[in-house]
């Protein structure tokens, strides 16, 4: 893939806040796999064999496993590949549960938009209004729209740890949202609010407190009754303190680095997810994600009106803090351009797993899938997900 198509997808592929230490490429300890797939010539014009190319090596050194939905008006294709662990190289489950990561935050940002239709929220507010004992006054101007968007000007919470080991060894920790945002706003503002764009983890915490203090309920226990029960995702699923994946899963893994400069694959499945909380923890599959994203599209999650903020950027005078790039995240999506079609999504990232979830407005062509990666938080992007995207939509429009 050249490098016009890595950086144009950078945009899309936003996923991790912090960039690791890139290990050494890892070696897959178990053969190819069995596989599910059919590379025969699609008549809605799918690239079947561009799919299939994306899949057939693995496990390889950066992926052990691969689940791909792709649907649309244009037709249907289902592929999995890969292994379910490494140890017992058995295929891959295509109907497992797996960390979604930033995934969290499209449900986050739906039911903030169904509160905003309901008029317990105004998004042209200051969120401090909301939770005044939360936000400090100098954070007082922030909007919730600014933190759907990413442009409040919040700095992320500190974790601890530089590298993934450290993450590693800190993977038990239980992390209150509160906290995280106490730590954050204790900070000097990265930028006036609505001026830049920085998309942070810091933004969607805040919003899961504001939905829990409008409502009076969980966060997780709203998202429930207002998204996961009407649309039936049953195995969607928010895993609160347990650091397990319940139910049906494939394994994650993570390359860490040795001393010697060899690459360690570890086991990364069992891992508390609090620090995610409303930006990065769910459960789920790419069966539910797909009905997910085909509701949400049209129309069935957010009433219309609001879900024009999903689809609307923030105005051209507002750039990427640091790079100086357009503005390229909404209301919990992100926006690209991709074989000539405007193209809407998210994906997630969590150690030994990242997710995409992306369509096309009018849904001619929708793209789940999740990536067992191992370098998953690292400073590049996965080459089987990359692949996998540009086979589904096509390579970036210049």
């Amino acid at each position: 893939m050249n490098a016009r198509t890595r950086t144009a997808l950078a945009a899309l592929l936003a996923l991790s806040t912090v960039a690791l230490p890139t290990a050494q490429a890892a070696v897959a300890t178990a053969p190819p796999s069995p596989s599910s797939y059919s590379c025969a010539a699609h008549p809605g014009g799918l690239d079947t064999e561009a799919l299939c190319a994306a899949l057939g090596s693995l496990p390889d050194s950066d992926t052990t496993a691969a689940l791909v939905r792709v649907g649309g008006t244009d037709g249907t294709w289902r592929g999995s590949a890969g292994v379910h662990d490494l140890d017992s190289g058995r295929p891959a489950d295509p109907q497992a549960r797996f960390r979604a990561g930033s995934v969290t935050k499209v449900f986050t940002a739906a039911v903030v938009l169904q509160l905003a239709a309901e008029r317990k929220v105004d998004l042209g507010a200051p969120a401090r209004h909301y939770l005044p004992a939360l936000i400090p006054a100098e954070y007082g101007a922030v909007t919730v729209r600014q933190l759907l968007n990413h442009t409040s000007g919040i700095p992320a919470a500190d974790m601890p740890g530089d590298t993934v080991e450290e993450a590693y060894a800190h993977r038990f920790d239980v992390y209150r949202p509160e906290n995280m945002v106490g730590n954050a706003t204790a900070k000097t503002p990265e930028f006036a609010p609505g001026t830049q764009q920085h998309y942070l983890n810091i933004n969607y915490t805040v919003l899961g407190l504001l939905i829990e203090k409008i409502t009076g309920h969980a966060y997780a226990e709203e998202v429930s009754r207002r998204v996961l029960r009407p649309l039936r995702l049953q195995n969607t699923s928010y895993p609160g303190t347990d650091p397990r994946i319940k139910g049906p899963h494939n394994h994650g893994y993570q390359a860490f680095p040795r001393p010697d400069g060899t690459t360690e694959l570890r086991d990364v499945t069992i891992w508390g997810q609090t620090e995610g909380y409303a930006a990065g923890d769910i459960i789920s599959t790419t069966a539910d994600l797909e009905r997910f994203l085909r509701a949400l599209f049209t129309g069935r999650v957010v009433p219309r009106t609001q879900l024009e903020e999903m689809f609307t950027l923030p105005g051209a005078s507002v750039r990427e803090y640091g790079s100086g790039a357009p503005a390229s995240y909404s209301a919990g999506l992100s926006r690209i351009d991709l074989g000539g079609r405007e193209v809407w999504g998210k994906t997630g990232s969590r150690y030994g797993y990242t997710s995409v979830i992306a369509a096309t407005r009018d849904l001619s062509r929708t793209m789940v899938m999740n990536v067992g990666a191992t370098d998953a938080k690292g400073g590049t992007m996965n080459s089987t997900e990359m692949a996998l995207i540009v086979a589904t939509f096509g390579a970036p429009s210049t």
